[in-house]
C-alpha cells in the first residue's frame, strides 16, 4: 500500500494532459469538478473540442481573469466561466435532455472508487454525515457516449482506489471505459483492470500493488 510521501507519477496538470490526447477533435465534451477541468488547459494545438455544461450551456470558454467575470455565468461547480463565439444558452432540462439523448461525445469524471467491472462511485462515502451532491453525475453516466475518470492512483491515506468492488454507493454500474492515474492508465474489460500505459518512472508491481484487486499486464502498449 501506498503512503502520503509517494511523490512518483504524473502532476494534476500532467493527468490531465494525458486525458485531453486521447479525445478526438470536435468532441462535445462534459467535464467535472476539479482535475477534469484542467482539461481545457491541455487540449493539443490544433484540435477543437465544445464544452457543455449541465446548468445550461454549450460552448463554455474558461474561466475568465479575477474580477473580470460575470457572477451569473457559471458552470455546473459554480465557478465563473466565459462564452466562446457561437455558445448557446438553454433551459436545465434542454442541457439533460442532451446528455440523456447521447449528444454528449466524453465526460471526464473524478472518482472516490471505481471498480474492476466499471462501477462507478464519485458522489459520496455513505457515512452518516455525508451531505448529498451527485448532482448530473448520474445522468452524465448513464447517457454519454464514453466516460473517462481522471484520479489520484489512491486517497491521500494510501487507500486504492481502484477497487474488486465498490463499497461507496454507486453513481452508476458497469459505466466506466477508461481511468487516468498519477501511475497509470487503465482501461475496464471484461477480465476486469487492463493497463495500458505506466507513468514514467512506474513499474507494474508499483501499480499493482497500490491497485485493490489484481490488474491486468500490458501487451505490447504504449508505455511498455
Amino acid at each position: 500500500m501506498t503512503t502520503p510521501a509517494d511523490t512518483v507519477g504524473l502532476t494534476r496538470d500532467e493527468m490531465a494532459q494525458r486525458v485531453a490526447i486521447d479525445i478526438p477533435d470536435g468532441s462535445y465534451v462534459n467535464l467535472g469538478i476539479g482535475i477534469p477541468e484542467l482539461v481545457t488547459q491541455h487540449v493539443p494545438e490544433g484540435r477543437e473540442l465544445v464544452y457543455h455544461t449541465e446548468n445550461g450551456l454549450i460552448g463554455m470558454g474558461p474561466s475568465p481573469e479575477p474580477g473580470q467575470g460575470d457572477p451569473e455565468l457559471i458552470n455546473a461547480g459554480k465557478r465563473q466561466v466565459t462564452a466562446l463565439p457561437g455558445a448557446a444558452y438553454f433551459h436545465h432540462a434542454d442541457s439533460f435532455a442532451m446528455i440523456r439523448g447521447g449528444h454528449i461525445d466524453v465526460c471526464v469524471l473524478g472518482a472516490l472508487q471505481v471498480a474492476a467491472n466499471g462501477d462507478l462511485a464519485n458522489w459520496s462515502t455513505g457515512a452518516p454525515d455525508a451531505i448529498p451532491a451527485v448532482g448530473g453525475a448520474m445522468d452524465l453516466v448513464a447517457g454519454v457516449k464514453t466516460i473517462y475518470v481522471i484520479t489520484q492512483h489512491c486517497t491521500k491515506h494510501g487507500d486504492p482506489k481502484l477497487v474488486e468492488a465498490c463499497s461507496y454507493p454507486l453513481t452508476g454500474v458497469g459505466v466506466i471505459d477508461r481511468v487516468y492515474t498519477d501511475l497509470a492508465v487503465i482501461d475496464i474489460t471484461r477480465e476486469g483492470f487492463q493497463l495500458i500505459e505506466l507513468s514514467p518512472g512506474v513499474s507494474f508491481d508499483y501499480v499493482q500493488d497500490r491497485t485493490g484487486t489484481k490488474l491486468l499486464p500490458m501487451q505490447g502498449a504504449r508505455g511498455a
